[in-house]
Protein backbone atom coordinates (compact mmCIF):
# COMPACT_ATOMS: atom_id res chain seq x y z
CA UNK A 1 0.00 0.00 0.00
CA UNK A 2 2.44 2.09 0.68
CA UNK A 3 3.58 2.50 -2.89
CA UNK A 4 0.12 3.95 -4.34
CA UNK A 5 0.28 7.39 -5.50
CA UNK A 6 -2.01 10.33 -4.17
CA UNK A 7 -2.41 13.39 -2.00
CA UNK A 8 -2.63 13.10 1.50
CA UNK A 9 -5.10 14.91 3.45
CA UNK A 10 -2.06 17.64 4.82
CA UNK A 11 -1.18 18.43 1.18
CA UNK A 12 -5.09 18.99 -0.22
CA UNK A 13 -5.79 21.43 2.73
CA UNK A 14 -2.52 23.21 2.56
CA UNK A 15 -4.10 23.89 -0.97
CA UNK A 16 -7.19 24.82 -0.02
CA UNK A 17 -6.21 27.21 2.48
CA UNK A 18 -3.38 28.75 -0.44
CA UNK A 19 -6.40 29.60 -2.86
CA UNK A 20 -8.81 30.72 0.02
CA UNK A 21 -5.68 33.25 1.01
CA UNK A 22 -5.16 34.07 -2.18
CA UNK A 23 -8.99 34.52 -3.11
CA UNK A 24 -9.30 36.70 -0.07
CA UNK A 25 -6.41 38.87 -1.59
CA UNK A 26 -7.99 39.28 -4.97
CA UNK A 27 -11.92 39.22 -4.94
CA UNK A 28 -11.71 42.62 -3.21
CA UNK A 29 -9.93 44.06 -6.09
CA UNK A 30 -12.10 42.90 -8.64
CA UNK A 31 -14.83 44.06 -6.69
CA UNK A 32 -13.63 48.01 -6.72
CA UNK A 33 -13.24 47.25 -10.27
CA UNK A 34 -16.68 46.43 -10.79
CA UNK A 35 -18.23 49.63 -8.92
CA UNK A 36 -15.07 51.59 -11.62
CA UNK A 37 -16.65 50.07 -14.68
CA UNK A 38 -20.37 51.07 -13.56
CA UNK A 39 -19.42 54.56 -13.12
CA UNK A 40 -17.75 54.69 -16.60
CA UNK A 41 -20.44 53.33 -17.74
CA UNK A 42 -22.67 56.06 -16.46
CA UNK A 43 -20.51 58.70 -17.69
CA UNK A 44 -20.21 57.21 -21.01
CA UNK A 45 -24.14 56.63 -21.59
CA UNK A 46 -24.46 61.02 -20.24
CA UNK A 47 -21.99 62.05 -22.37
CA UNK A 48 -22.39 60.29 -25.73
CA UNK A 49 -25.44 57.99 -25.81
CA UNK A 50 -27.71 60.88 -23.89
CA UNK A 51 -25.61 63.98 -24.64
CA UNK A 52 -25.19 62.76 -28.93
CA UNK A 53 -29.17 61.86 -29.04
CA UNK A 54 -30.10 65.11 -27.03
CA UNK A 55 -28.05 67.06 -29.39
CA UNK A 56 -29.94 65.89 -32.11
CA UNK A 57 -33.39 66.49 -30.93
CA UNK A 58 -32.31 70.18 -30.16
CA UNK A 59 -30.68 70.53 -33.44
CA UNK A 60 -33.95 69.50 -35.34
CA UNK A 61 -36.78 71.03 -32.67
CA UNK A 62 -34.99 74.21 -31.62
CA UNK A 63 -34.97 73.22 -27.85
CA UNK A 64 -34.50 70.10 -25.61
CA UNK A 65 -37.05 68.28 -24.38
CA UNK A 66 -39.10 69.42 -20.98
CA UNK A 67 -38.66 68.02 -18.05
CA UNK A 68 -41.95 66.71 -18.36
CA UNK A 69 -41.11 65.22 -21.71
CA UNK A 70 -38.24 63.73 -19.97
CA UNK A 71 -35.95 61.49 -21.90
CA UNK A 72 -38.87 59.30 -23.47
CA UNK A 73 -38.87 62.27 -26.07
CA UNK A 74 -35.87 60.83 -27.81
CA UNK A 75 -37.72 57.44 -28.09
CA UNK A 76 -41.26 58.70 -28.56
CA UNK A 77 -42.67 62.37 -30.06
CA UNK A 78 -43.94 64.42 -27.43
CA UNK A 79 -47.87 65.58 -27.59
CA UNK A 80 -47.05 67.32 -24.72
CA UNK A 81 -46.48 71.34 -25.33
CA UNK A 82 -43.72 72.84 -26.93
CA UNK A 83 -44.52 69.46 -28.74
CA UNK A 84 -41.65 69.54 -31.47
CA UNK A 85 -42.54 70.51 -34.99
CA UNK A 86 -39.69 69.26 -36.75
CA UNK A 87 -39.09 65.42 -34.79
CA UNK A 88 -37.34 63.28 -36.94
CA UNK A 89 -36.61 60.35 -34.17
CA UNK A 90 -36.48 58.03 -32.81
CA UNK A 91 -32.91 59.29 -31.46
CA UNK A 92 -32.16 56.42 -29.72
CA UNK A 93 -32.58 52.93 -30.98
CA UNK A 94 -33.53 51.18 -27.94
CA UNK A 95 -35.91 51.98 -24.89
CA UNK A 96 -34.32 54.58 -22.79
CA UNK A 97 -32.04 52.56 -20.39
CA UNK A 98 -31.76 52.93 -16.68
CA UNK A 99 -28.64 54.04 -15.20
CA UNK A 100 -25.84 50.64 -14.44
CA UNK A 101 -27.70 50.44 -10.97
CA UNK A 102 -30.81 50.06 -12.06
CA UNK A 103 -32.95 52.96 -11.46
CA UNK A 104 -33.58 56.04 -13.87
CA UNK A 105 -31.21 58.85 -15.23
CA UNK A 106 -32.57 62.44 -13.29
CA UNK A 107 -33.54 64.49 -16.73
CA UNK A 108 -34.63 68.50 -15.96
CA UNK A 109 -34.45 70.68 -18.71
CA UNK A 110 -33.59 73.99 -18.73
CA UNK A 111 -30.89 72.72 -16.34
CA UNK A 112 -30.18 74.32 -13.07
CA UNK A 113 -26.44 73.84 -13.60
CA UNK A 114 -26.68 73.97 -17.29
CA UNK A 115 -29.26 76.64 -18.04
CA UNK A 116 -29.33 76.75 -21.38
CA UNK A 117 -29.58 73.50 -22.00
CA UNK A 118 -30.04 70.71 -19.76
CA UNK A 119 -28.82 68.77 -16.52
CA UNK A 120 -28.52 64.85 -16.37
CA UNK A 121 -27.55 62.63 -13.47
CA UNK A 122 -27.30 59.20 -12.12
CA UNK A 123 -28.16 59.34 -8.43
CA UNK A 124 -25.06 56.20 -8.33
CA UNK A 125 -24.14 53.18 -6.84
CA UNK A 126 -26.10 55.12 -3.35
CA UNK A 127 -28.78 55.38 -5.22
CA UNK A 128 -29.26 59.02 -3.34
CA UNK A 129 -29.97 62.28 -4.56
CA UNK A 130 -26.79 65.14 -4.14
CA UNK A 131 -24.19 62.68 -2.26
CA UNK A 132 -20.34 62.50 -3.84
CA UNK A 133 -21.05 59.15 -5.49
CA UNK A 134 -23.42 61.03 -8.18
CA UNK A 135 -22.37 60.95 -11.84
CA UNK A 136 -23.99 64.39 -13.62
CA UNK A 137 -23.25 66.70 -16.71
CA UNK A 138 -21.88 69.39 -15.14
CA UNK A 139 -19.25 68.58 -12.55
CA UNK A 140 -16.93 66.29 -14.68
CA UNK A 141 -13.42 67.03 -13.32
CA UNK A 142 -13.90 65.22 -10.32
CA UNK A 143 -15.82 62.37 -11.24
CA UNK A 144 -13.47 60.24 -13.21
CA UNK A 145 -13.76 56.87 -11.66
CA UNK A 146 -10.29 56.08 -9.67
CA UNK A 147 -7.71 54.32 -11.59
CA UNK A 148 -5.19 52.43 -9.89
Amino acid sequence: MMNQKGFTLVEIMVVVIIIGILAALVIPQFAGRTEDAKKAAAHTQIDSLFGSALDMYEADNGNYPTTEQGLDALRNQPSSEPAPKNWKGPYLKSDVPNDPWGTPYVYTSPGVHNPSSYDLASNGPDRQEGTDDDINNWAKKNQQPNSQ
